[in-house]
C-alpha cells in the first residue's frame, strides 16, 4: 500500500476505472452474443438486438474501452447479421 496521498488516491480511482471498465466491457460482451444468438436462431427481434449492440460498440469506443477500428469491425460484423 502506498504512504503518499496522491499515490492513494490513485488507487482508489484506479480500482473505481478497473470495476466501471469491466461493467461496461461485460454489457458489451453480452448485448453482442444476444444479437448473434438471435441471428441464428432467426428470431424476429433480431434487428432490434443488433441496433442495441452496435449502440453498445458506439459508447464503449467513445468511452475508450475498445479502440475505434476495433468497434469498426464489431459494426460490421453486427451489421452483416441483419442481411
Amino acid at each position: 500500500m502506498p504512504n503518499i496521498k496522491s499515490a492513494k488516491k490513485r488507487v482508489t480511482v484506479s480500482k473505481t476505472r478497473a470495476a466501471r471498465n469491466k461493467s461496461r466491457n461485460s454489457a458489451l460482451k453480452t448485448a453482442i452474443k444476444k444479437a448473434n444468438a438471435a441471428a441464428a436462431a432467426q428470431s424476429p427481434e433480431t434487428e432490434a438486438l443488433v441496433k442495441e449492440a452496435i449502440k453498445k460498440v458506439d459508447q464503449a469506443a467513445a468511452k475508450g474501452l475498445i479502440h475505434k477500428n476495433n468497434a469498426a469491425r464489431k459494426k460490421s460484423a453486427l451489421a452483416s447479421l441483419i442481411k
